[in-house]
């Protein structure tokens, strides 16, 4: 059996990016505000966005091949039942950012808060 480091690993950003898409914009959230998010994140403009989702990059690679921005560390709290800062898993942890980040746009907080540009 796999374990949900694993799992998380092999699944893809293709399979999760709708869902995200859904969850902000049905909180009156837009794609753009989604991509300034996701491109803070990973350095990815929409372009590479939609080739990581055309390729069906798995979040390893999609990880791998991302430029992480140096305040990731920033992002704490809650997601999935699992403190952010301290998920021991680097693979894990940075899905688990992006995950933190979507989730703080859908629940109307300002881009400058998520952005996290102290």
């Amino acid at each position: 059996m796999k374990t949900h480091d694993e799992r998380i690993a092999e699944m893809t950003f293709a399979s999760v990016y709708p869902h995200y898409i859904t969850k902000v914009e049905r909180k009156g959230r837009t794609k753009e505000e989604l991509h300034q998010v996701i491109e803070w994140l990973t350095g990815f403009d929409d372009k590479k966005i939609q080739a990581q989702i055309d390729s069906k990059s798995t979040f390893e690679t999609f990880f791998q091949q991302a430029n992480l921005n140096p305040n990731a560390h920033l992002i704490t709290g809650l997601i999935c039942g699992y403190r952010v800062e301290e998920i021991e898993n680097p693979l894990t942890q940075k899905v688990r950012y992006l995950d933190k980040i979507v989730d703080e746009l859908a629940k109307g907080k300002k881009i400058e808060k998520i952005l996290r540009n102290a």
